[in-house]
């Protein structure tokens, strides 16, 4: 269907990218491998070259490469430059413009779409300097398929792990059957918990990792959307090319959320944060509650129910299309269905946070898609693929609701 260029840059998830080119292959796809130099300390041309049936392009001072000035020639020909994995060094060559070898000359010769993979230790990934680059390479269009967490290969346990060789084909198959369909739209996410402070040390929080709600901020921006992402207090780096606002508590995330929801207006809005229900009445004490032989009583009020504020405010508009989510303990669907009429959303994504795969820390999910037309079980998954689910579902809501409005 299309023809790849499959960046490979020196880290030891080089070894996947034989997986991804086979999987590029598999959904249809001619695959070239571009190799720096140290890819090739990990994995040998003569692999990518058995499996792809092409000449690996590595050096661009190769005997008789002013032929075709190859990597000008691939430039013109190829529909896709993919990376992975991309180190900080090969990040660092593409935002700055520096083209010191085939596949950073590549970046700058080619006008097909680029899709990259970052790959490093977890504080390489983290470092101002590659956020810097990561951001800059966002702004100019680039789409990034995220690390994920795990076992490292410098012995770390965290984030910066290559993802999963099916996750990078998917993204960028995705790409090339029209990916960018969310150019020129806008969604609003909101991710993590609330954290209701009782005094400076102790505070009223949920389990809540943020994992969720920042896989659908990554895959709207994948696709091109502008992203902006109301983020409760998380350990998690914001997704590259986002624009994040960070909040503490319930009130704040009602506060923002309410303004960028319609001053932004935007297309979409998914709640996927765990707002807490509810707070000290009298407020955040100003010094630590000391601790005597009584029992403590704390008097609670509630909190905004953020999610139904933005469906009475709605009312019957189109936009936003608005998201929930239901993390249960029991009986999800049916509270679902009651939490869809009652808030006046268009779609809630159910979760018994008690079944294996499912609920708050994990890699995965296990969710039901509760909405007017009917009940879409979704088994387990990566959340990055829920959140593919999901916003594939808001899109046809969107095409709908265009149609509906239209005729």
């Amino acid at each position: 269907m299309a023809l790849v260029a499959l960046g490979v840059s020196g880290g030891i998830g080089a070894y996947k990218a034989v997986e991804i080119a086979r999987g590029l292959q598999q959904r249809g796809h001619d695959v070239t491998a571009v190799m720096t130099a140290n890819a090739q300390r990990f994995v040998g041309p003569l692999t990518f070259e058995a499996i792809t049936k092409r000449r690996v392009a590595a050096d661009q001072f190769a005997p008789g490469i002013n032929a075709d000035i190859d990597h000008i020639a691939l430039a013109s020909t190829i529909e896709l430059l993919l990376v992975a994995p991309a180190t900080a060094d090969v990040i660092g060559k593409f935002a700055n413009g520096i083209a010191d070898d085939f596949l950073s000359s590549l970046h700058l010769a080619t006008t097909a779409p680029v899709l990259v993979a970052p790959a490093m230790n977890t504080n390489m990934l983290s470092h101002a300097a590659v956020r810097a680059n990561l951001d800059v390479l966002a702004a100019r269009g680039v789409r990034f398929v995220e690390p994920g967490d795990g076992y490292l290969a410098c012995g770390w346990v965290g984030r910066g792990r290559l993802a999963d060789p099916e996750t990078i084909v998917a993204a960028a198959d995705g790409l090339l059957r029209g990916g960018s369909t969310w150019a020129g739209r806008s969604i609003l996410v909101t991710a993590g918990p609330t954290c209701e402070d009782l005094d400076p040390v102790r505070f009223l929080g949920n389990r809540s990792t943020g994992r969720m709600g920042y896989a659908v901020a990554a895959e709207a921006a994948a696709r091109g959307a502008r992203v902006l992402l109301v983020s409760g207090p998380t350990s998690l780096p914001p997704p590259a090319g986002v624009e994040m606002t960070a909040v503490r508590s319930a009130d704040q995330m009602h506060s923002e959320v309410l303004r960028l929801a319609f001053d932004g207006e935007v297309d979409a809005v998914v709640m996927a944060a765990a707002v807490a229900d509810y707070t000290p009445a009298a407020g955040a004490q100003g010094v630590k509650i000391r601790k005597s032989e009584d029992d403590l009583v704390l008097e609670l009020r509630r909190t905004p129910d953020v999610l139904a504020k933005l469906g009475a405010r709605r009312g019957n508009a189109a936009r936003p299309a608005l998201v929930g989510f239901a993390a249960e303990t029991g009986d999800a669907v049916e509270r679902a269905r009651a939490k869809l009429v009652r808030k006046r959303v268009d779609l809630v994504v159910a979760n018994d946070v008690t079944e294996p795969g499912a609920g708050f820390g994990g890699d995965t999910n296990v969710a039901t898609l509760v909405s007017e037309a009917g009940v879409e079980p979704i088994s387990r998954r990566s959340k990055r693929d829920l959140a593919r689910v999901i916003l594939d579902w808001v899109e046809a809501h969107l095409g709908a609701s265009r149609t509906t409005a239209r005729s």
